[in-house]
């Protein structure tokens, strides 16, 4: 496969996905959050857990193609395009962690009014109020 940016041979052994994924899902989302998430783990959500901290954290969000100010707008749009309130706010917060500034979240939240709809960009601005006069 020309231009991948997947390792040659057999890459990472889902063991090593999951340590380098909760890495990385620690680093974005923070500790306190992830270790509710954990702490809220049922036999119902395990195998689910395992799957994003090996899939979405230690995959996607390790990729070198973008760094993770980039990753977050994108993210950020996503959430807003689809009405993803719950994770709109948690990524938010992980913007911020990001490096992304409040300047720059609101320019996102601008540019997704245009693609996504004033509606969505409504309540983005709305979530984005709350998350961050809540101090976080």
């Amino acid at each position: 496969m020309t231009g991948t940016t997947r390792p040659d041979g057999d890459g990472l052994t889902d063991g090593e996905r999951h340590a380098q994924g909760m890495g990385v899902r620690r680093e974005v989302l923070s500790d306190a959050h992830v270790d509710r998430a954990i702490a809220a783990t049922t036999p119902l959500t395990a195998d689910f857990q395992d799957l994003i901290t090996r899939y979405a954290w230690g995959d996607i969000w390790s990729r070198p193609g973008l760094d993770r100010r980039a990753r977050s707008v994108a993210v950020l749009t996503a959430l807003i395009a689809l009405g993803h309130h719950e994770e709109l706010a948690m990524h938010l917060r992980a913007a911020r962690q990001n490096g992304l500034s409040m300047e720059e979240i609101q320019e996102v939240i601008l540019q997704s009014a245009i693609y996504c709809g004033v509606p969505a960009a409504n309540t983005a601005f709305r979530i984005a109020s709350e998350v961050f006069a809540a101090g976080e």
